[in-house]
């Protein structure tokens, strides 16, 4: 779908939401193959399972649904009897045909709440000039304005933000309880075919997540031991959620892994079964037009795989921590080796020639080419420091510099070296809900 109709939809979403009658469209989006019926399955489970959640939903999935889906679901409504709505898209839409500028994007300014901390009855929404407007902690996304409770909130969480954060304009908000879904894929057994061993330890990494990300808000999701396909599958059904309410989407996914040939994110992870799913391809599942709910709202992906199979020794240095590594552990790498199918070794990572995704947060365990370790008993390196630095410094510190946290700590274990990495394309500084 273009964007002068995707702009078109937005404008009309509060009526289409407000009159479209669903029940009555069903066969028709079936009929003009609009929407498969799991896809209509997934739409009639939506939210609550009424009919303005139904209806939401429809309109969100309608931009993920190709070039003509717009003169389709206008035919679905003339044909259901909806003349009303289909007069309304099928004019706006040919006015903005003869004139693009009929269309603007939508008016995202600023919408102000004060005073904050007035009663219901004094809260007043204003719109205001953004270069005119004092920067607070407390941000409100244009499209969701509410007044911030800070009361509940501990005041050394508060002033330490509100030093780290500076301007408001640059922040993410995670206002909404909970603030979002996490989906946790903890592959431990592979089948016999496909040459993987077993990740001993990987439940008890899974198990730090589901709590972890359960204190910060999240509605977590575990799924295990899924195939290739079946990673696909999941992380698809993820994304074609209403995250409207929302404000945030965090992946998490421990596998074996591998390098992969790649234009914007390298690896891949292996599915039970031994079929490689590259990151880039993840990622892309949660782009603007796969997840239209979540445009603008950070997608955090944590990859707990190796990048390779090159084990790293280190190198001298003046002072070191003390050796991390605990009596009788064995830690394994979950590396496996790369091949292309013409069977020679994995390029130098390609140069992108594609438009940088905003919004994304990729966190992965270990630098690309090398192994990520893993203890049978404790779990791997980076999960289990990245839960530990959470649970010190979340209150009080952004995503990235938790991250700087966690690469300097898990760089300081073990004889064999291990340093994770990121690539951070948010737009905004992030700090996550911790009370």
């Amino acid at each position: 779908m273009d964007e002068a109709d995707r702009q078109l939809l937005r404008r009309c979403r509060v009526r289409l939401v407000g009159e479209l009658q669903v029940a009555s469209l069903w066969d028709a989006l079936l009929n003009y193959e609009l929407f498969t019926p799991d896809m209509i399955e997934d739409i009639q489970r939506a939210g609550s399972g009424s009919r303005r959640d139904q209806a939401r939903q429809l309109i969100t999935d309608l931009e993920t649904r190709g070039s003509q889906a717009l003169p389709l679901f206008i035919s679905c409504l003339e044909d259901t009897g909806q003349n009303s709505l289909a007069s309304l898209l099928r004019t706006n839409s040919q006015a903005a045909k003869r004139n693009p500028e009929a269309i603007k994007p939508l008016d995202l300014m600023p919408v102000v709440v004060r005073p904050v901390s007035g009663k219901p009855e004094e809260l007043s929404m204003v719109k205001q000039d953004p270069s005119k407007l004092t920067p607070r902690p407390e941000g409100l996304r244009p499209e969701a304005p509410r007044p911030v409770d800070i009361s509940s909130r501990r005041f050394s969480d508060v002033r330490a933000q509100e030093g780290l954060r500076g301007n408001a304009d640059l922040v993410y908000v995670l206002n909404a309880d909970p603030c979002g879904h996490c989906l946790i894929i903890n592959n431990v057994h592979f089948c016999l075919k496909s040459g993987l061993s077993t990740r001993p330890g990987s439940d008890v990494d899974c198990e730090k997540l589901q709590r972890r990300f359960r204190l910060l808000h999240f509605m977590v999701e575990v799924k295990c031991d899924l195939t290739g396909k079946q990673i696909v599958q999941a992380l698809v059904e993820l994304a074609q959620r209403d995250h409207g309410a929302l404000d945030c989407c965090v992946v998490v996914i421990l596998s074996h892994g591998c390098q992969a040939s790649h234009l914007q994110f390298p690896g891949a992870v292996y599915g039970t079964d031994g079929f490689l799913v590259s990151i880039e391809k993840i990622v892309n599942i949660f782009n603007g037009t796969g997840c239209p709910s979540l445009g603008g709202k950070p997608k955090l992906f944590f990859i707990q795989a190796c990048g390779g199979e090159r084990k790293d020794c280190g190198f001298a240095v003046v002072s070191t921590s003390p050796e991390d590594r605990a009596p009788g552990s064995n830690p394994e790498p979950d590396a496996v080796p790369f091949q292309d199918r013409s069977g020679s070794c994995d390029q130098p990572d390609a140069v992108s020639n594609l438009p940088t995704p905003s919004d994304i947060f990729v966190s992965y365990s270990t630098f690309p080419g090398f192994v990520s370790w893993r203890d049978p008993k404790s779990g791997s390196w980076y999960i289990e420091t990245l839960d530990n630095i959470f649970e010190q410094w979340a209150h009080s510190e952004d995503l990235h510099s938790l991250l700087l946290r966690v690469a300097n700590a898990v760089s300081q274990k073990g004889i064999y070296k291990q340093i994770p990495g990121c690539f951070n394309f948010l737009r905004k500084k992030l700090f996550f809900k911790t009370s």
